[in-house]
């Protein structure tokens, strides 16, 4: 034993020489030794068998020693450990001063030191006691490893062990308490009984007792006394049995434990199992996100863009029923097309999204990726088209002067739309209707009252329509017929009456025998929407068919022959195209040649047709596999007019000779007559080119299986059954083409980038130029601020006489459509290049055009930085005195004479009490332009001498600059502020504050308070003043004490004296001042020390319309007087918070404005969905591209939902929904499709021609409204329109204000609500006064009466002839009331002979001048109401006479300004949200407004 005591007392000298090396070391971290275990000499091993226990024992005694001596040895080196620590970190470092600092941070700031070096000597002993219990559980380990070798378990003890419940506790107490060591007693007593050998001589006597003996070892061996020298190996084993009884004994700690630890395994099971689940799940979803990647069309390289499909995401997340917001916010969208994922990014990509989606989730959001791909695909060839039209802008400016004429490009698509064929008519749009003409293009008779139905922008959209519902209703008829028939004989006469019938009148009446019939509700009507849909392309079809030639016939047979052969690749290419309407799904089939169609109905008509021939029928069958079931809207009303409208997809050609229209009207003005009478005799289409244009137009709609693509995703359904979708993943031959009509896409999207690469700035090139002149060094810095001052940067102005780029290509895009192939595209881009010719006139006029507007902006920006530099202090005006002293002595006086000549030309505005004129950016700019345009020299070369001239007289300070460059910067943020709102004032006061506060800290060292007061009415006390000044806004500090406050005239104060006056007025001392009214009174007299100052806000026209009060009341410095830079930099805010409240005011007038003319729309049309408005704001940074803000939406029901925090759109996040920003891009009428849904797009234009705004009228799945619908939505917008222009014109100052109407004086509020009809009046009178005589006689002429009863007209005529006299009669009736409302009291009252002589020559005149609202009029509303209101607009309409129709319309609008006038100035305010609420809902009184039937 000697042996192994030996080599364990060497090592811990051994240790220790290591341990005095380690502390040399300046280790931070505490090494703790490990000692490795000591292997048992093979000797020991071969000792008797009655040593072997004594000998394990002691071997695991001394190691047991060598482990407390180790913990000893390891305590030590802590301690030296934490001595080098704290040895290491307390060092004295030199002393900091900090000033300025908040004592909190600078108390937090000393403690850290020594918290630091407390904190690594707890962690570094705690991770030595970690260490020292890791290493006494490791040796134990090893112990006990080498112990079952040295005894091997018996495994009798495991006799103990039986969980019977009456014996359970004791034995489990004998097994822990006495056996264990009872047990080696036993066996020692009987060792040592077997080797006394007593067993054979029981009759010896003995001296030995086992009884005593055992007792004896018991008593030496009692556990609670003596340590535990070792355990045999019955003994472990008996401990093992002990444990386990310990766990099925109740109520015991064991019990407890053993039950923790079955519930925490199958809790981890349980997530074990979830784990693998979601495993699973994940890699399903996974697999099934790579299968749905193959339906992307990708790059060259085989990826696709990032931002597209974080676009998809973002779609997927905004929708309200998902609840998927946060998802939203976690989006970062990139800003390039540039990162691309392949598909295993693509699916990673993914993945990281939809981790906690559940299992419906997930399956929208593959429908929604996969309705995405075909979006996607759309989009991308929408680009080829774009990039075509755009290959061609660059080709037909061959000048490069960057536009081309708007007239000369109209006429052009003119003559192409005349000489195409009547299928592709079809798809193009008519040329000669809005949105192709403006508004303005279109006489006041054609455009009130023209109500002719070929004049659609779709060639005969309503004849289609009404041949549909016509259909349809007598499909739905005989189905109600078939239905009644229930017995076998009633079905079989009627089987005998439908035979003798033509086929005509066959088709429904075996829809019940059809096999997949269905039953619910929703289904028959997802079955009437869809055979609507079907009729409307046969009758086409058949529109198509009839000026075809034999010739054509053949060659359309051998065409049909063809597409047969080519059926299986149709079939297969459309097998997805199912689209989703309600819960009941259904797939169209057509892999054996058995065509099943969604309705019965479709299919007997279509076997009428294929009865007609074989042509007829093999284009039934083309149509049954480019679309299967559509979906569409319910049948909605039994009015033609109210049905929605279907689609157009023509499948034949009519002869292009045969459609040649003779000869239309003249329908437009001077610029249309001059592009109509405009000869383009290179751009004829020669016969053979007719030929192989039509037969390339054949080949693409018949015969290339490509063309399956070009039918409108729009028009799909992507809902796949299950197992559709499993058959289309594993069939190859179903995966989708990367090519679009046989063309690759090369990676990229125009769109995208389409600011940047195509649109040229010219202020910035004219900045970038005068960067690099040496003249003007001294305004580069201005010139810069100015250029990042912009407001909204892109954008194009639409002038009536020119197209861009970006406007021409969207005009091309809106004339071919979405339906047309690309090769439509090239022919007409091919005859472009042929047909746009421009002349060496046009060309020269185009660069004298280009260079005069460079030369402009070059002028504008020289004299806007010289402007500024000028006015250092920021205060928006210059003294014309100071100007003409500086400008007298240029060239040194020599042309004092020429610049005297410009005053003449000028008007300057009314001088100040001082002598003082005052001139603003926009006046000096025009007086020094006039100034230039008298002196001799080119006129650009002597602008930049003056200029430079002025630029070197003026001397300013780096002080100076430093100041006027930082109040530039709070005066932008103020304008900003108002331009970012969303029509809020809020942020405009707490910039103007802001700018007011940082600058009386910065540059006055002052502490001010300041508020802001409007004028107002005063309605309440008139006994105290007209008007009042109501305090609005003010700063924190006085908030308690002004805001809402009223000053009266009668009070004292010095605001009223600025409002008369116009000019500030600045009180250095208040307290010696008799005439200031103090809001505070809680202050005292000797307290009341500072400085005053009052400054008026005025408007474009110089009226003041409330004051901008500064005061130094709560500066602690005794001498605190505004100095004159201070109150002119003063007046620069006031003038900013003028021009930006303005701003404001401004579109909140247009949003009442269009709110009222949407519910007056919405009043009169069916077909309308939603209508969107959208404002365009700068973006949130300096130089980011402009944002959309959505306003309000308005709903089918006419309810508009008006935000209080407006969502803002951001470009980069449009890629599937980007006609709104092409259509602010272009200022252009947009006619996009998008998820199936179709929307017209219309800009709202400033007075420039730029956009300001954006309207989205979303017509559902409707293709077109019908003509009606659309003439209304006409007006309505042309209203709107010229509403945008006198608000903004009024309010910059261009246009003075009209008051035409007696309500438009009460206020600019109630102004602004009647502004939409007072203007749709306005248009009504012009075109009443546009009429003659006879028109008026032919209504005077209905003089029919009911009583008397003609037997030579037919029912139906007689009714008709009654309805129309009766529509005559009210509605000149109720216009009669108007003007003589004595007639109703007079007896000629219900005489219609006498009544018709107030129809007379002054009969017009009087209508023009008559005020709804003047206080003197007082008419029978409820009378007139009655007249009017019993008829609706689609039998106005259906009469079609446009004298009937400007007097409905007049009367209509002439009732509700009565009613408008009659109710409180509340009814009219406009509907904006309070601040408490997060939107708001407004709607207009129906009663006042036409009905739609």
């Amino acid at each position: 034993m000697s042996e192994p005591a030996s080599q364990e007392g060497s090592k811990p000298v051994q240790e220790n020489g290591k341990e005095e090396k380690e502390r040399k070391q300046e280790a931070t971290e505490v090494k703790v030794p490990t000692e490795s275990s000591q292997s048992v000499p093979s000797s020991s091993a071969l000792d008797n068998s009655s040593n072997v226990p004594e000998t394990a024992t002691d071997e695991i005694k001394s190691q047991e020693i060598h482990l407390e001596e180790q913990t000893k040895a390891s305590t030590d080196l802590i301690k030296d450990s934490d001595t080098n620590v704290s040895k290491n970190f307390v060092v004295r470092k030199p002393a900091k001063v900090i000033f300025n600092l908040d004592p909190d941070v600078l108390n937090s700031k000393l403690e850290q030191p020594w918290k630091k070096n407390f904190y690594k000597r707890v962690e570094a002993r705690a991770q030595a006691m970690q260490q020292k219990i890791i290493n006494k559980d490791n040796l134990k380990k090893e112990l006990e490893k080498k112990a079952e070798k040295k005894f091997p378990r018996n495994n009798l003890a495991k006799e103990w062990f039986n969980t019977e419940n009456m014996t359970l506790k004791t034995r489990a107490y004998l097994l822990d308490k006495l056996l264990p060591t009872l047990v080696p007693g036993v066996e020692k007593m009987l060792m040592q009984v077997e080797k006394k050998k007593l067993w054979a001589e029981a009759d010896i006597t003995t001296k030995f007792d086992p009884i005593n003996h055992l007792g004896e070892y018991l008593m030496r061996n009692n556990p609670y006394y003596i340590k535990d020298s070792g355990m045999s190996g019955y003994q472990r084993v008996m401990r093992d049995v002990t444990e386990e009884l310990k766990i099925h004994v109740p109520n015991t700690i064991g019990n407890r434990v053993s039950k923790m630890k079955e519930s925490i395994k199958q809790k981890r099971e349980e997530r074990e199992c979830i784990s693998e689940v979601k495993i699973k799940v994940a890699n399903i979803r996974k697999q099934a996100l790579q299968e749905q990647f193959s339906e992307w069309i990708l790059d060259p390289k085989g990826m696709i863009p990032l931002v597209v499909i974080q676009n998809v995401l973002h779609e997927f997340f905004q929708n309200p029923d998902f609840q998927l917001e946060a998802c939203c916010k976690q989006l970062d969208i990139a800003d390039s097309m540039g990162p691309r994922l392949n598909k295993m990014e693509f699916t990673e990509y993914i993945s990281s999204y939809i981790a906690d989606f559940k299992s419906e989730t997930f399956e929208k959001l593959l429908k929604h990726l996969c309705h995405c791909a075909d979006e996607f695909r759309e989009i991308i060839k929408t680009d080829m088209r774009r990039q075509m039209f755009a290959e061609l802008f660059l080709c037909c400016d061959r000048g490069k002067v960057g536009f081309l004429g708007r007239q000369r490009t109209l006429a052009l698509l003119e003559t192409f739309y005349d000489q195409s064929s009547k299928m592709l008519r079809s798809l193009l749009r008519n040329p000669r209707q809005w949105p192709f003409i403006e508004f303005e293009e279109i006489d006041l008779p054609e455009f009130w009252g023209d109500m002719d139905n070929q004049k659609h922008i779709y060639e005969d959209f309503d004849k289609v329509l009404l041949e549909i519902n016509a259909l349809l209703s007598e499909k739905h008829a005989s189905k109600t017929q078939s239905k009644l028939l229930e017995t076998p004989e009633d079905q079989h006469k009627h089987d005998e009456y439908t035979e003798s019938t033509p086929p005509e009148q066959q088709r429904g009446t075996t829809a019940e025998q059809e096999p997949n019939r269905i039953s619910t509700k929703e289904q028959e009507q997802d079955k009437e929407s869809t055979g609507k849909k079907e009729l409307y392309r046969e009758i086409v079809t058949k529109q198509t068919h009839t000026g075809s030639t034999p010739e054509q016939g053949s060659s359309r047979e051998l065409i049909t022959e063809q597409r047969r052969h080519s059926d299986s690749v149709t079939e297969q290419g459309h097998s997805d195209s199912v689209t989703e309407q309600g819960p009941p799904q259904r797939v169209s089939s057509s892999k054996q040649g058995v065509h099943m169609e969604s309705t019965a109905e479709q299919g007997r008509h279509r076997e009428s047709i294929a009865a007609q021939g074989p042509h007829r029928g093999s284009i039934s069958e083309q149509e049954s596999h480019r679309e299967s079931v559509t979906e569409q809207e319910p049948h909605k009303g039994s009015r033609a007019e109210q049905e929605p409208s279907g689609e157009i997809i023509p499948e034949k050609q009519q002869d292009i000779d045969s459609t040649l229209q003779s000869g239309r009207g003249s329908i437009f003005r001077e610029s249309r007559k001059s592009r109509e009478s405009a000869s383009f005799e290179h751009t004829e289409i020669l016969p053979q080119e007719k030929r192989t244009q039509e037969q390339i137009y054949e080949e693409e709609l018949f015969v290339s299986p490509e063309l399956q693509e070009e039918v409108p995703i729009s028009r799909r359904k992507y809902h796949l059954s299950e197992t559709t979708k499993k058959e289309v993943q594993k069939d190859p031959s179903c995966e989708k083409s990367q090519k679009i009509e046989g063309k690759s896409w090369s990676g990229e999207l125009l769109t995208c980038n389409w600011n940047m690469d195509y649109i040229k700035c010219e202020e910035e090139e004219q900045a970038n130029l005068l960067y690099s002149s040496s003249r003007f060094t001294d305004l580069h810095a201005i010139i810069r601020n100015i250029q990042s001052y912009k407001e909204v940067k892109g954008g194009s102005a639409f002038n009536g006489v020119s197209f861009n780029l970006l406007q021409f290509v969207q005009l091309l895009e809106t004339f071919v459509g979405e339906d047309a192939p690309l090769s439509v595209s090239e022919t007409l881009t091919s005859f472009f290049k042929r047909g746009y010719v421009e002349t060496k006139e046009e060309k020269i006029s185009g660069l004298e055009q280009i260079r005069h507007n460079a030369s402009r902006v070059r002028r504008e920006l020289l004299l806007e930085a010289l402007f500024q530099k000028w006015d250092s202090d920021g205060s928006g005006f210059l003294d014309l005195n100071e100007v003409d002293e500086l400008l007298y002595t240029y060239k040194e006086g020599m042309e004092k004479e020429s610049m005297k000549k410009a005053k003449l030309h000028i008007q300057f505005p009314k001088p100040h009490p001082g002598q003082e004129v005052r001139m603003s950016s926009k006046q000096f700019q025009k007086y020094i332009q006039l100034v230039v345009s008298e002196l001799r020299g080119n006129e650009d070369h002597v602008l930049e001498s003056v200029v430079e001239f002025l630029m070197n007289s003026l001397e300013r300070s780096p002080t100076e600059n430093l100041r006027n460059c930082a109040r530039r910067k709070w005066l932008y943020r103020i304008q900003h502020a108002a331009e970012t709102s969303g029509v809020s004032l809020e942020p405009v006061y707490t910039e103007t504050f802001k700018a007011l506060t940082q600058d009386a800290e910065s540059h006055g060292n002052k502490k001010i308070s300041a508020h802001i007061s409007l004028l107002e009415e005063n309605r309440l006390l008139p006994d105290r003043g007209n008007v009042l000044l109501r305090n609005v806004a003010s700063t924190l500090d006085d908030a308690p004490f002004v805001l809402n406050r009223v000053l009266y005239r009668d009070m004292k104060g010095i605001s009223f004296t600025v409002v008369d006056e116009g000019k500030p007025i600045h009180v250095p001392q208040v307290q010696h001042h008799g005439n200031v009214f103090f809001w505070n009174n809680s202050i005292n007299k000797s307290d009341q020390n500072g400085s005053f100052l009052a400054l008026p806000l005025q408007d474009a026209y110089m009226r003041v319309f409330g004051v901008m009060a500064v005061d130094t009341l709560r500066d602690p410095q005794k001498i605190n007087i505004f100095v004159p830079h201070e109150i002119r930099f003063y007046q620069g805010v006031a003038n900013v918070f003028s021009t930006a409240y303005h701003y404001v005011h401004s579109r909140k007038h247009i949003l009442h404005v269009v709110i009222t003319g949407i519910a007056w729309l919405c009043e009169i049309t069916s077909d309308i969905t939603t209508i969107t408005t959208y404002f365009i704001e700068p973006g949130p940074k300096q130089d980011s591209d402009y944002v959309l803000r959505n306003m309000m939406v308005t709903r089918h029901l006419g309810l508009t939902k008006i935000h209080r925090n407006p969502p803002i759109i951001f470009r980069k996040t449009c890629i599937f929904r980007d006609f709104l920003f092409k259509c602010t891009d272009t200022s252009e009428v947009i006619l996009a499709s998008v998820c199936g849904e179709n929307h017209i797009v219309i800009p709202l234009r400033e007075r420039t021609g730029k956009a300001l705004g954006v309207l989205d009228f979303n017509i559902g799945r409707n293709k077109m409204l019908l003509y009606r619908e659309f003439k209304d939505l006409q007006k309505m917008i042309k209203v709107v329109q010229a509403a945008c222009y006198e608000i903004l014109g009024e309010i910059s100052g261009e246009i003075k204000k009209n008051y035409i109407l007696e309500i438009e004086n009460v206020g600019e509020v109630q102004r602004a609500g009647i502004l939409f009809f007072r203007i749709m009046l306005q248009e009504l009178q012009e075109s009443l006064q546009l009429l003659t005589s006879l028109d008026f006689v032919s209504l005077l002429l209905y003089d029919y009466h009911p009583s008397v009863e003609p037997t030579y007209l037919p029912d139906t005529k007689s009714q008709e002839v009654e309805a129309n006299t009766k529509l005559v009669h009210d509605i000149l009736l109720a216009v009669i009331l108007f003007i003589h409302p004595e007639l109703e009291l007079s007896s000629d009252f219900g005489n219609w002979d006498k009544c018709k002589m107030y129809v007379n020559r002054h009969f017009v005149t009087n209508i023009c001048a008559f005020d709804p609202t003047a206080r003197h009029v007082e008419v029978n509303l409820k009378l007139i109401g009655e007249y009017i209101r019993d008829h609706s607009r689609i039998e106005v309409w259906k009469f079609g006479n446009s004298v009937i129709e400007y007097l409905y319309h007049w009367a209509h609008i002439c009732l509700t300004l009565m009613e408008l006038s009659k109710k409180t100035s509340s009814a009219i305010a406009p509907p904006l949200p309070s601040k408490t609420d997060s939107y708001v809902y407004a709607k207009m009184p129906k009663g006042s407004l036409p009905g739609k039937c």
